[in-house]
């Protein structure tokens, strides 16, 4: 019967969570870095991340915030090159970091509006991953989580995310596949609504104040409240524990409910 290596719970493995510096990436860094994981905040410019680095700390958790467009080749490349000379090789990666333009129908979408959404969440998650995977399969072991959305079951008003979504789920599946042989498993995270800076703008485009549109919200779902980005950290903490390694190629809705 195979074991679990219980000497993994001993090693101080290297995280990288993507759109760090608020939100569900910040609640999904403080969450690993209570686990005992050394940190990279990640988040398009360095000096946001600090709070979120200065909450880990504070903890007694080791941080550093590191500034990357997820959608520049290059600059991946880069913090990728540092992060592991910095904190460690790499061997676990949320891929977190994600946009959503303005709502609007599959006539209205502009190429500019595709191309940065699906950039930042899709060919983003493609060049973290691609980066550090060598990383991964030096160790024999790895983890990874991409961040996608019930939108990814289709959302009208806004095609690019979910597209970028989908593509996230067709993605780690593949990742799954292919990576498994070396120890590394994938899966998906994907939330319903979460309290985040970008459902406080949908509230804003209905003209509501953002505790009115949670409790509208909180209505609809099952469990009678929204989400928190506690909730994503928790279901992230448990996928990339040496625990779940035999979880692989799965997506996981956090919505309150049933969604599929």
């Amino acid at each position: 019967m195979t074991q679990i290596n219980m000497t993994d719970q001993a090693i101080r493995r290297t995280a990288i969570v993507t759109g760090a510096a608020r939100g569900i990436g910040a609640g999904v860094a403080r969450r690993l870095a209570r686990d005992g994981l050394a940190v990279a905040v990640v988040d398009l410019v360095e000096e946001d991340c600090a709070g979120t680095v200065a909450a880990i700390t504070r903890d007694g958790g080791t941080a550093a915030a590191f500034a990357a467009d997820v959608s520049d080749e290059s600059a991946v490349t880069a913090a990728v090159a540092r992060i592991a000379a910095e904190l460690g090789s790499p061997t676990v990666l949320i891929n977190n970091a994600g946009i959503g333009g303005p709502n609007a129908g599959v006539e209205e979408t502009s190429t500019q509006q595709w191309d940065a959404v699906t950039g930042v969440s899709l060919r983003g998650a493609f060049f973290l991953t691609r980066a550090v995977t060598p990383y991964m399969m030096a160790a024999n072991w790895g983890r990874i989580v991409n961040m996608s959305s019930i939108s990814a079951l289709g959302d009208s008003g806004r095609v690019d995310y979910a597209a970028a979504k989908a593509g996230l789920i067709g993605f780690t599946k593949s990742l799954a596949l292919r990576l498994g042989q070396h120890g590394v498993t994938a899966n998906a995270i994907g939330p319903g609504f979460v309290v985040s800076d970008m459902t406080r703008v949908g509230a804003q485009r209905r003209g509501r104040s953002f505790e009115e549109h949670q409790r509208i919200v909180a209505q609809t779902i099952p469990v009678r409240r929204v989400g928190q980005p506690e909730d994503i950290a928790h279901t992230a903490s448990y996928l990339v524990s040496p625990e779940a390694g035999f979880v692989s190629g799965q997506v996981i809705y956090v919505a309150g409910g049933p969604v599929d």
